[in-house]
């Protein structure tokens, strides 16, 4: 039987969460996702920060913006902060002076707090060569899988559908609305989201769509068991030149990733030995600490737009499809402001005042048209 709602949301990882959590306040929300359970890809592989640099000053103004919520968040996304205190070092050696004085102007108009300081009084073992760094005092932690958790559970409770098993494979607008064909049936709605991250452009296609060329790329994470252990309350740790960053983890544990940005196709992606011992080389030459062992190794899927800025409105070329998507690795940091801002753009519905200082405008499909 094809069932009719107002929006179907195809992806069910923190963008898709989020946006039909907020957007259930104003409509009648399906939300699809192709796997077995929503946030399997990018959402469940996340390295789970928020730094106010990270993703650029394009982006900073929704992770920004986000932070007051996901530190003190109303009842209904469960009263209890998500993120922890962790702080974030960018360290460089004499050569890398220009990568972290261009970083520094880079975000000098906005603020982002950002210091000099001495890295060796930070990390204990670093190596000597490392002699310059820049911290960024509010990097947190995020509890990822409680957030993702909220986001549903609120999205339950304000009426949305979820259906996995649902890989959209087909879709047509008829008159006023969209007919969408999936694994799990056949669905109706005015308005059709693609917020299916590294399967955004696959989406766009199959509804008939241009793409827009969101690109995924790999990126690879370890964890490694190091001696000596790596403090609990020890920074992020971010080579200036985005080579490498690495991060404690319970019982002394590193996670690691070579910061690598590997083209690929969307899919359930596995990490290349090659980009391990990449890695491991890399975190090597920065500390004196003895890799043990790699205990864990996986890979997830970043998807950017062109110019690496998310992309967040409707098509301009195409009647009621919608666009929430080319996240990149910032999607979980900047989901409060990134799923108002959406909401009220997908639904006309008012923008929060304290989304006062984002121009939706700079997000816009539009610019790709």
């Amino acid at each position: 039987m094809n069932q009719t709602f107002d929006i179907v949301i195809a992806g069910g990882g923190i963008a898709g969460a989020s946006l039909a959590a907020e957007a259930a306040a104003h409509a009648r929300v399906l939300l699809i996702e192709a796997e077995d359970q929503p946030g399997y890809h990018a959402t469940g592989r996340s390295a789970a920060f928020w730094s106010e640099t990270y993703g650029g000053p394009g982006v900073q103004p929704l992770t920004t913006a986000s932070g007051p919520i996901l530190s003190n968040p109303p009842e209904e996304l469960g009263g209890e902060s998500f993120l922890k205190p962790r702080g974030e070092l960018f360290i460089g050696r004499e050569q890398d002076g220009p990568a972290l004085d261009a970083f520094m102007a880079a975000f000098a108009d906005t603020e982002v707090e950002l210091e000099r300081v001495d890295p060796h009084k930070m990390l204990p073992g670093l190596r000597p060569e490392w002699v310059q760094a820049v911290y960024e005092p509010t990097c947190r932690d995020i509890d990822v899988g409680r957030l993702h958790g909220a986001w549903l559970a609120l999205g339950r409770r304000r009426g949305v559908e979820l259906v996995t098993r649902a890989r959209l494979t087909d879709a047509r607008r008829e008159g006023n609305s969209w007919t969408i064909q999936t694994d799990a049936g056949r669905f109706s709605a005015a308005v059709l989201v693609d917020a299916a991250g590294a399967w955004a452009d696959r989406i766009a296609e199959a509804a008939g769509i241009a793409p827009i060329g969101i690109a995924p790329l790999r990126r690879t994470m370890v964890q490694l068991r190091v001696d000596p252990p790596m403090a609990a309350n020890a920074p992020l740790v971010r080579d200036g030149t985005d080579r490498f960053y690495f991060k404690p983890e319970a019982g002394g544990r590193v996670w690691l990733s070579p910061h690598d940005e590997v083209p690929d196709t969307p899919r359930d992606v596995a990490p290349e030995e090659i980009d391990v011992a990449v890695a491991i080389d890399r975190f090597e030459t920065a500390v004196d600490w003895r890799v043990e062992a790699v205990e864990r190794r996986w890979a997830g899927l970043r998807s950017f737009a062109p110019d690496r800025l998310p992309v967040y409105g409707f098509d301009p070329a195409a009647e009621g499809f919608f666009w929430f998507a080319g996240q990149g690795g910032f999607g979980i940091q900047t989901a409060p402001a990134a799923a108002a801002l959406g909401a009220a753009l997908l639904t006309g519905s008012a923008m929060p005042g304290w989304l006062s200082g984002i121009d939706p405008d700079r997000y816009s499909p539009a610019r790709f048209r």
